[in-house]
């Protein structure tokens, strides 16, 4: 049963380039109802088999620079010669009427989020090695050699941020990393603060005076 939530959970995924991040984030979707996927903004070329708006919202850097000067973003960073922001009234547009939303960004980000006001859940997808790292990142084939090694070289810098979140997620099976991930969701949700109004509601419908008191241990 998903209940109506008077404000949605922000759910934050970051993980090293070439973990395997925005699979998971995929199945994650796939596999979840009610959650959204928040579609950040960003300044590097469209990849093949990429759509806008879809991945990302592909923008010119003077587009960037004028969202960056109204304050239009509630995150935004410098990533690997690009830059990415999410774009902030989208994100409160949606958790204002109580759906959840999921937020695929690095390190740098998620650090601009918690620094916000907006509450989130945090998850750190890490590789089971760093030799895993590198394969995946040479077999997904969409960068330079000299980008990959500047990828491997930044990724113990942002593996080392895995301190900040409150979730680690390893990425050594991807079944397995996806059941994880979607329980950390479901447990989220659960949670008592979250499902008070949604509570008290079945309480409404209990009696006033229950018929033939009780203990309070179970029979």
């Amino acid at each position: 049963m998903l209940e109506r939530r008077d404000r949605g959970i922000l759910f934050v995924v970051s993980a090293p380039s070439g973990t395997g991040k925005s699979t998971l984030a995929r199945r994650l979707l796939d596999g979840v109802p009610a959650l959204e996927f928040s579609v950040s903004f960003t300044t590097r070329a469209q990849r093949p088999g990429e759509t806008d708006g879809r991945e990302y919202h592909f923008v010119s850097e003077a587009v960037f620079d004028r969202m960056v000067e109204g304050a239009d973003f509630l995150e935004w960073a410098p990533v690997f010669g690009h830059r990415y922001g999410t774009g902030r009234s989208a994100t409160e547009g949606v958790l204002a009427t109580g759906r959840d939303l999921l937020l695929d960004i690095d390190v740098q980000g998620a650090a601009q989020v918690r620094g916000s006001d907006v509450a989130t859940v945090s998850i750190f997808v890490l590789p089971p090695d760093y030799a895993t790292l590198e394969s995946r990142l040479r077999f997904r084939g969409s960068e330079r050699e000299s980008e990959i090694h500047r990828r491997l070289a930044q990724a113990r810098v942002e593996a080392e941020e895995y301190r900040h979140y409150d979730y680690v997620v390893v990425n050594d099976d991807i079944e397995r990393a996806t059941k994880e991930i979607r329980a950390i969701v479901r447990a989220e949700r659960a949670r008592t603060e979250r499902r008070r109004s949604f509570v008290e509601k079945i309480l409404e419908t209990f009696p006033d005076e229950p018929r033939g008191r009780r203990g309070l241990r179970a029979t």
